[in-house]
């Protein structure tokens, strides 16, 4: 009942199966992209205006928290007074 059953042929299958050998695969040409200097140019400085707009925000809002800790201690500074 539990007995395996095997195949009726007496010789193994081949453990290893020839397969053709890939042939080098086609190349497609690829489309040229061209970038000019302008659309270079353009990144570059669109890169640098938007560092910038980052850095005056940063300096700005830093500016703001300070001069709201100066101002909430002089108001704390007054009221015990």
């Amino acid at each position: 009942m539990f007995l395996p059953k095997y195949p009726d042929s007496p010789t193994p299958p081949p453990a290893h199966t020839h397969a053709p050998t890939d042939q080098a695969p086609v190349r497609r040409p690829t489309p040229q992209i061209s970038v000019s200097a302008g659309a270079v140019a353009a990144v570059l400085v669109g890169g640098v205006v938007l560092t910038a707009l980052l850095a005056a925000v940063a300096v700005t809002t830093i500016s703001v928290a300070v001069a709201a800790v100066v101002l909430r201690s002089m108001l704390r500074d007054q009221r015990h007074r």
